[in-house]
Formats: structure tokens, C-alpha cells, sequence
């Protein structure tokens, strides 16, 4: 595609003008800005621009999607036009940092810390839900629990509840890991830090109410002054301050202590004085903030449940668009460790099914087969807990299922607070998250889901028929008369949400040429009235999803083309059929194949691999090779990109604009095997052959 410089000028224009671009960067697919004022964006003029495919904000930095292999000419041409100075990814992102609010940093800087460690809190919740089933009286018998009636199963349920309360009891040192971590200083001093928090001399802090009213507070005598010799289990502002602190210390030293001496001194000293410190002014302060927000909150939700069931149970999916219900786990956590039950969390996991209800009516509403199948995976994704999928893919597009599954998590969340439902633990959400609840509370749970499943179903499904019935036509996948969410919108909303994160997408105006190659390796062909099918073997070993799973935008949004998305269960990438390797981005992270037809796929290893600069892949391959199906192309760390806190969910996509391309059929499939399993079919354009 040749390139008009015009079109170039009115990006930037579009942008704000050269005056109003702090700093850009590119990646395989897009343009990155860190801008002066976002308000300047004239999103119109980049709308009507032929080069754009997309574009949204997203942490800081504003986003134009462009393509793979004309992304970079576009770049070097805005640079000549601007006379900027190039910047890196790194530079850019620290730019579009410093844009962000100070509530925006804090949320991101929490969501940082607590996703890290959320698979060990999931863990130990699911646990605890099989310990409550065994313990709790009255679920199988009346008045008695699973383990009076049957005693042998008493030591397996004991078993059972000590591997599941580890997380919470040692919850510090989790915390202390990733925070420290987050801040910048070494993790493992970040877990030895946590774990003198709740050193086994201290006093529990769960015995500290008691031991309070007994006057039995065992103290520390430093030189006439008097400090209490508490824990902090269950706690979360003591570590996470002290983790802070404990970071900068270490960083400090680091900067002026010799190497001959760093072992000696750095750790040594950065985890006594953040100690002292811990045990002296920090810990009592925060441990006193911390009670008193959940005895605030705790008052405010005994006082006036009813209003705070239907604010928090309606308001609770907003939060997951803005990525602020990433603040609520470290509430949720300090309620369990403080009052030994959260009654926020059972409210979340009627909102998932809420979500999931309102994705599921739109089955009834949509008419096309494959908008059909979104609605039904995306719903039973948040019956599980996982909400993103039903949100960004179907409801926040559409708007009314949206507010209808917060109208009904709403009604939910009134019956759960009038009725001073409680969580035991944390990390179940969805339909399983009654396992979370204290059992004696399952019966108003359940009503409570029952409402969620019945409320957001029904209003969605009438009104979405009424709608399209005025409208004189059933609601498509992508256009509607009952107005999805600009492109914007909801792609700043994915980013915001669960992973907050971004990656490349792709794009190419391609040219179709040369008849397709017969081998079975290139794909079978099947030629028939003119058309042709050419299958795409799966790239990798795992799990294949639509696009609409992928947590960024211009791959959920399609903006850049059709395809289908692999959860690799592996870190292998081969070929998907013979072709030709055309591009292969300088991070390894993404390739760009051509079959012998011109037909181009893009496969996009993970989300926003980029920013890792190619150390956790290796090629096999470069540009201009042959490959054969099957033939290894590349092979990633999945664990060191996973511990990166990027996921490895990998888009494969057929960019648009390739002329030869009439449809592209996904197949869904719960373990595509690579090389052997089809996962995308192409008809292919009998005028284009």
C-alpha cells in the first residue's frame, strides 16, 4: 500500500498537532502518543482517515491503529513531519504515566500489587467453600454438620482448611512479595518482611480484641517506651506501606553501598530499619486507619443496608469498567481478616451472573450465528466469575443489557445486605461463588442469584425485541439501531477493566496473486462453484476462543481484521499451513505469514509482549523463508511472560483489506492440537483466484 503523506499530516493533525505530542512511539501495529491534552483529538478527522483502523486511550497513552508493515513507514513519516525526536516504548509509557490522575496511579499501582497473587487467593477460597460444606450444620443434616455425623472425615476437612487458610494467615508475606516487587526493590526481602509481620512471638491479631479486653496485650519495653507486641494477619496497609518503604531503602542503598559490600549491608540493614519501623509508628498508625475504615464501612452497611446493597450491587460493573473494583480487594481482604467475613464479595459474584444473564438474552436478540455463539460462551465466562468477556464483548455495545445487569445485581445486592450475607473468603465469584458464603446464608444467596439470573434475562430480552421491532429490523453482530458504544469507548473500557493491558494488532492491504497451492500442508482447497476454502491449521497446542476474549481492544473490537484467539497450553508456534514468512516484528513476539493464494495471517504472540523486548522468545525462522505446515516458527518462556503479569492468550488474525478474502469462519475448539486441528476457515474469492 502506498503511502500518502497527506494522510500522514492529518494524523497529526488529528492528534493535536506536532505541538500537542509529547512523545511517539510505535509497535507492530499501531501508533502510541503520549499527548499534551487528549481533549485536542479530533476523533472525526481520524475516523475518516484511510490509513486508521482504530484507535482508543489507554493508561495514559492515545492509541492509532494502523497496521503491520506500513505502522512504521507511517511513523517515519510523522517523525519527518514533525521534526520530533524519536522516543522508545519505555519513554512513551513513563510520558503517558505522569498524565494519569492520582487516583488513576493509585488504582493501577493496587491492581499491580493484588492481581499477582489473586491465584493463590482464589485457591485458598474454593478450599474453604469444600471446608464449609463439611463443617457447616445443616446442609446435609439438621442441626450437624458432614464430619459430626461421619467423624473420620473430621481430620481430612482439618487437612483441607489448613491448606486453604495459609494464604489468608500468611497473607503479609504474599503482599510483601508483590508490593516490593511493584515498588522496585528485590521480592524475596518483600516476603521476609511479610512474614515478621505475623512472626509466631507476636500476638495474632485476630486474638486482639480479646486479649484487648482481658488487658492481656503482651508488650515491648524500648527503653521506657511501650509497644505492643501484635501481628498483623489479615492486615493490609501495614505491609503494603512498610513494603513501599522498605523498597526505597533498598534502592537508596543500592545506589551508594559498593559492590564488594552490598551482600553485607543492603538487606541487613533496609529490613531493620524498615522494621523498627514497622513495629513503631507504621503498624499501630495503619493498623488503626484500617479499623477504622471497615468499622466504617461496616456501620454504614448495618445502618443503612438497603441503600448500600443496591449503590454497591448496581455500581459494582462500573467499577470493573474502570478497573477501580481492583481497590475493593484489598477492603475485601481487610474485612476477613478483621471481622472474619466480607459481605462486598457476595455482591460481586451476583453481579458476574447478572452480566452473564443479560449476555445470555441477547441470544434471542441476535440474529447472526456467530454473535449468537459470543453471547453464550461470553455468558457462561461470567457465570464463572470472569465477567470481561459478557461485558466488553457483548453488553457494554449495546448498552441496555449493560444497565439491565446492573438494575438486576442491584435488586440482588438489596437481599443480600438486609440480610447481612457474609463471605468467609475471597476469589470465587460467578455461579460458584456460593461456595465462598458461610452455609447457613446459602438459602438467601440463592435467592439472591435467582434474581440476578431472571431480572437482567427477561428486561433484555423483552426490550431488545421491542427495540428491534420498532427499528424494523433484528439487531446484527455490529450494527444496530440500538447503538452499540463507539469503538472509543469501549475499547478504552476493555483496557481498563481485569488485565489492563495492551498489545499490537494487525492489519495489511494485501494483494492477492498466484493459484493456491495443492498440498494438503498448504491447506485443502476444495474447489466447488467457483469458491475455495483454504483451512488454517492451529499455530499452537490449547484452547481456541473468539477475538472477543482477547483483553484489548483492536483485537476484541476487529478492528484490524477476523480471526480467532489460542489460550496455549504450550510455548510453541508453527506454521499454519506452506507459505512464506513476510514480517517478523524485531521483539519476536509477532510474524506474518503468506500462503501461496496471498492470503496473510498475523500471529501475535500474547498481550503487549512488546514491552519485553524479545527476551522470552526465540525464532526459527526469518523474513523471506519457505515454511512447510507444522514446521516450528518460534518458541516462547510462557511462564516468564505470565510472570510478567502479561497474558499469552494469542490472536491469529487475517488483517482486512486482502481482496481475495470473502468470508472467515472460526471453530471453536476446547483443545486445538497445533499443526493437526483446523481453527479459522477462508472462502476464498472465486475473482480474486
Amino acid at each position: 500500500m502506498a503511502l500518502n503523506r497527506a494522510s500522514v499530516e492529518e494524523i497529526v493533525r488529528a492528534v493535536g498537532g506536532a505541538d500537542n505530542i509529547e512523545g511517539a512511539t510505535h509497535c507492530v501495529t499501531r501508533l502510541r502518543f503520549a499527548l499534551v491534552d487528549e481533549k485536542k483529538v479530533d476523533q472525526k478527522l481520524l475516523e475518516q482517515n484511510d490509513l486508521v483502523k482504530g484507535h482508543f486511550s489507554s493508561q495514559g497513552q492515545f492509541q492509532v491503529v494502523i497496521g503491520p508493515g506500513l505502522v512504521d513507514k507511517v511513523y517515519d513519516e510523522m517523525m519527518t513531519i514533525t521534526g520530533g525526536q524519536r522516543s522508545s516504548k519505555d519513554d512513551v509509557k513513563k510520558l503517558a504515566g505522569k498524565k494519569q490522575n492520582p487516583l488513576q496511579q493509585a488504582i493501577k499501582t493496587l491492581a499491580d500489587i493484588f492481581i499477582p497473587i489473586l491465584p493463590a487467593i482464589v485457591t485458598a477460597g474454593l478450599l474453604l467453600g469444600i471446608n464449609n460444606i463439611l463443617t457447616g450444620p445443616g446442609i446435609f443434616f439438621e442441626g450437624r454438620s458432614l464430619v459430626q455425623e461421619y467423624p473420620a472425615w473430621t481430620d481430612f476437612a482439618g487437612i483441607i482448611n489448613l491448606i486453604a487458610n495459609t494464604a489468608f494467615t500468611f497473607l503479609p508475606a504474599l503482599i510483601g512479595w508483590s508490593a516490593v516487587n511493584r515498588f522496585g526493590g528485590s521480592p524475596l526481602l518483600g516476603i521476609v518482611l511479610g512474614l515478621i509481620l505475623v512472626h509466631p512471638d507476636l500476638l495474632n491479631a485476630w486474638g486482639y480484641a480479646q486479649a484487648a479486653q482481658e488487658g492481656t496485650i503482651p508488650h515491648w519495653n524500648l527503653f521506657g517506651w511501650q509497644l505492643e507486641k501484635i501481628g498483623y494477619q489479615g492486615q493490609v496497609l501495614p505491609v503494603l506501606v512498610s513494603a513501599y518503604l522498605l523498597a526505597r531503602i533498598e534502592k537508596f542503598l543500592n545506589k551508594r553501598v559498593h559492590d564488594s559490600i552490598k551482600l553485607l549491608v543492603v538487606a541487613p540493614v533496609a529490613l531493620l530499619v524498615t522494621g523498627f519501623l514497622a513495629f513503631t509508628i507504621i503498624g499501630p498508625i495503619t493498623f488503626a486507619i484500617g479499623n477504622a475504615i471497615t468499622n466504617g464501612l461496616v456501620h454504614v452497611f448495618n445502618t443503612l443496608p438497603a441503600l448500600g446493597g443496591l449503590l454497591y450491587g448496581g455500581i459494582y460493573a462500573l467499577l470493573v469498567v474502570t478497573g477501580m473494583h481492583h481497590t475493593f480487594l484489598a477492603v475485601d481482604v481487610q474485612l476477613i481478616g478483621s471481622k472474619g467475613g466480607t459481605f462486598l464479595w457476595p455482591m460481586l459474584a451476583l453481579s458476574n451472573i447478572a452480566q452473564g444473564s443479560a449476555a445470555l438474552a441477547m441470544l434471542l436478540v441476535f440474529r447472526e450465528q456467530k454473535s449468537k455463539g459470543l453471547a453464550v460462551t461470553s455468558s457462561i465466562s461470567a457465570f464463572l466469575g470472569v465477567t470481561e468477556p459478557a461485558i466488553f464483548g457483548v453488553n457494554i455495545r449495546y448498552k441496555y443489557p449493560f444497565i439491565f445487569g446492573m438494575i438486576g445485581s442491584a435488586l440482588g445486592g438489596l437481599v443480600l445486605t438486609i440480610n447481612h450475607v457474609l463471605a468467609s473468603s475471597i476469589g470465587v465469584g460467578g455461579v460458584p461463588g456460593f461456595l465462598s458464603i458461610f452455609p447457613n446464608q446459602w438459602g438467601v444467596f440463592f435467592i439472591g442469584m435467582a434474581i440476578v439470573l431472571v431480572v437482567p434475562f427477561l428486561l433484555t430480552a423483552a426490550y431488545g425485541k421491542v427495540a428491534a421491532r420498532k427499528s424494523g429490523n433484528t439487531v446484527a453482530d455490529n450494527e444496530s439501531s440500538l447503538a452499540p458504544v463507539s469503538t472509543a469507548t469501549a475499547a478504552a473500557a476493555a483496557v481498563s477493566a481485569e488485565n489492563t493491558v495492551n498489545s499490537a494488532t494487525a492489519s495489511s492491504a494485501v494483494r492477492a496473486s498466484a493459484p493456491a497451492n495443492d498440498s494438503k500442508a498448504a491447506s485443502s482447497l476444495s474447489a466447488g462453484n467457483a469458491v475455495n476454502v483454504l483451512d488454517i491449521y492451529a499455530p499452537l497446542s490449547g484452547k481456541a476462543v473468539p477475538l472477543e476474549h482477547v483483553p484489548d481492544p483492536a483485537f476484541a473490537e476487529r478492528q484490524m481484521g477476523q480471526g480467532i484467539a489460542i489460550e496455549p497450553s504450550d510455548g510453541r508456534v508453527v506454521a499454519p499451513f506452506d507459505g512464506k514468512v513476510v514480517h517478523m516484528i524485531k521483539s519476536k513476539h509477532a510474524i506474518i505469514l503468506e500462503h501461496a493464494t496471498g492470503v496473510q495471517i498475523l500471529i501475535h504472540v500474547g498481550i503487549n509482549t512488546v514491552s519485553l523486548k524479545g527476551a522470552p522468545f526465540t525464532t526459527h525462522v526469518g523474513i523471506d523463508d519457505e515454511v512447510k505446515a507444522g514446521q516450528l516458527l518460534l518458541e516462547f518462556d510462557r511462564e516468564a511472560i505470565l510472570q510478567a503479569r502479561l497474558p499469552v492468550i494469542t490472536p491469529i488474525i487475517v488483517p482486512d483489506g486482502q481482496q481475495i478474502v470473502e468470508q472467515v469462519t472460526e471453530e471453536l475448539l476446547d483443545q486445538a492440537v497445533a499443526g493437526k486441528d483446523v481453527v479459522l476457515k477462508i472462502r476464498l474469492s472465486s475473482q480474486g483466484l
